[in-house]
């Protein structure tokens, strides 16, 4: 009997691996994933220590578990198993692994944002930026379905013209204090070159609000929890919410640079649809 069963659990297993989009891609980067995890907690264990030190075994365990943190955490590892491709995804994780250590190096530097343990910046932090870099790509993905048919269209270019140069004047606010230093001014140049340079404004549009949807969950969860603080104070920030739109448009117009630059070198590098389409 038991054999007879095994035919329809692995029918009704492919079914739902096809159903969320799981390939075998998938299980290699949850695999990564959760590697990656167990590794940051072994190399800074005193971190992780100090974490579970703050339980109170005199109240209630249920109440004390961080259901956001928990929350977040299945939603990317979700996000990132869906439509999986090894060979796609390793572009988007060098790009998010090399474009966070460069934010978290000017935020931190600068003082615009510091981490609870005063590192500057904190390497155990770097892993997360690729992984909601994949987290951003699976957003937009699913997102362009519903909007596919704005491109080129007058309301997608008026409110990309709307969006950006709005987020501008926010930005330019928000790091006023360190204006003198050379890391903010390259950022508001780098920034300032990617709005003012042809694009799809569609996708611009969409990679920004994936990006700020998904980093108003880990900005709240980071600074409510005092993770990292800003100069202001806020929990959080409404540019730094925004920032994480501008910081999903700026990987992938990288990984495009990236793409174009290996097809010259013969070098493969597949395209799809998402943060990491032709499309410039």
């Amino acid at each position: 009997m038991e054999n007879q069963h095994r035919p329809i659990e692995r029918t009704k297993s492919r079914r739902l691996a096809a159903e969320f989009g799981w390939t075998r891609s998938s299980y290699t980067l949850l695999s990564i994933f959760l590697a990656t995890i167990f590794l940051l907690a072994y190399v800074w264990w005193p971190l992780a220590e100090e974490y579970l030190e703050q339980i109170d075994v005199s109240q209630s365990l249920w109440r004390q578990i961080d259901w956001l943190l928990i929350g977040i955490f299945l939603a990317m590892s979700a996000l990132i198993m869906a439509g999986a491709d090894i060979r796609q995804d390793a572009w988007i994780l060098v790009v998010g692994l090399a474009g966070g250590l460069v934010i978290e190096s000017w935020g931190t530097q600068t003082e615009l944002w510091t981490y609870y343990t005063l590192e500057r910046p904190p390497l155990w932090m770097i892993p997360a930026w690729p992984i909601a870099s994949l987290s951003i790509d699976r957003l937009v993905r699913i997102s362009d379905r519903f909007v596919r048919n704005g491109d080129g269209s007058r309301w997608t270019v008026v409110s990309y013209w709307l969006v950006f140069p709005a987020f501008m004047g926010l930005m330019l606010f928000f790091v006023w204090p360190t204006i003198d230093k050379p890391l903010t001014i390259a950022a508001l140049v780098l920034c300032a070159a990617l709005i003012l340079t042809p694009t799809n404004h569609r996708l611009a549009i969409v990679t920004f609000a994936a990006g700020a949807g998904l980093g108003f969950l880990l900005e709240y969860w980071g600074t409510t929890r005092l993770c990292w603080t800003y100069y202001t104070g806020q929990t959080p920030p409404v540019f730094a919410v925004f920032a994480h739109g501008m910081a999903a448009v700026a990987f992938w117009r990288t990984g495009l640079l990236l793409r174009q630059l290996a097809a010259r070198r013969s070098i493969t590098a597949p395209s799809r649809d998402g943060l990491w389409t032709n499309q410039l």
